[in-house]
């Protein structure tokens, strides 16, 4: 816990990246307590959902080979959202294409996978596959899960309303460039929120945030260079391959850090057209389009 620039900073690591809660008053050991609230949170969300584990609930469904798996209330909330998110995209979106990893490894080389390798698993990929309700879930063998796309955000709102009742000063939770706050600074100022860019001429002015939540999609980490061309993370699960024309990042503001997060995405996943996109949806947002610029994510101060 540190106390820097008027504000007691909780900081920990989830989801393989920095986190922290953010807190405009109080004393150190409210902050320690609200911190320690919003981490517990966070990390139990994660081993949950993670992917990378294999003693979890996704464990258990990716590898019921087209048995039933039993889910809860929670896991049922998160597949009404995905669900949700693959009718919005018109199938573009979707949380069972998580297994495309196989071929793509968005580590920065020029390593494309082949046309035949990514043909081959387009079969194992396919919401409308899957069978669910409020108790259980089951899907053909072969197939995955993979909450990544949606998780980090409901992690937020999540830890956020972990805290929010608990306390009358302001805060801001924030998992690696992905928040949310609880109002104005106690100054009645806004928070600033800056979204970092490699180059110069793609620095903007911080952002103000009074109110709501930010998420931001990007490939500022996860790319391909190749031929001239960079492929961004961000895939069609109907094509398996990357979007044409997407944005280098998005960052788009609501009420809830999950709304933000599948406007960000859904906008992506639109390439040349995300700003009528995004322009119809009546969000706030910032986009920046570069082939050199890398995006870093938002900070907050």
């Amino acid at each position: 816990m540190s106390y820097e620039n008027g504000l007691w900073h909780g900081r920990f690591q989830a989801m393989a990246g920095p986190c922290e809660l953010l807190l405009d008053g109080g004393n150190e050991r409210l902050a320690k307590r609200l911190s320690a609230k919003v981490a517990q949170e966070a990390w139990r969300i994660e081993r949950k959902f993670s992917r990378y584990r294999d003693d979890n609930l996704m464990a258990r469904i990716n590898t019921a080979q087209g048995g039933w798996t039993p889910i809860d209330s929670e896991t049922y909330r998160l597949l009404e959202f995905a669900q949700q998110a693959w009718k919005l995209s018109g199938g573009k979106f979707d949380i069972s294409s998580g297994i495309l990893r196989r071929v793509w490894r968005f580590d920065g080389s020029d390593r494309l996978p082949s046309e035949a390798a990514v043909a081959a698993l387009l079969p194992l990929i396919g919401w409308q596959k899957i069978e669910w309700d409020r108790k259980r879930l089951r899907m053909p063998a072969g197939m995955e899960l993979d909450f990544g796309g949606i998780g980090k955000e409901y992690a937020v709102d999540r830890a956020f309303d972990r805290v929010y009742q608990a306390n009358s000063a302001p805060l801001l939770v924030n998992f690696g460039g992905d928040l949310i706050c609880s109002g104005p600074r106690s100054d009645g100022q806004a928070w600033q929120v800056g979204i970092e860019a490699a180059s110069a001429q793609h620095a903007i002015k911080p952002l103000q945030l009074f109110q709501g939540a930010l998420a931001t999609s990007g490939d500022a980490q996860r790319y391909l260079q190749a031929n001239g061309v960079r492929y961004s993370h961000v895939l069609d699960a109907q094509t398996g391959w990357p979007v044409a024309q997407a944005p280098a990042s998005v960052t788009a503001a609501s009420e809830h850090c999950s709304q933000a997060g599948l406007i960000s995405s859904l906008a992506m996943l639109q390439g040349a057209q995300a700003e009528t996109f995004l322009q119809q949806s009546g969000a706030d947002y910032w986009i920046q389009r570069s082939t050199n610029a890398t995006p870093q994510a938002a900070s907050v101060c």
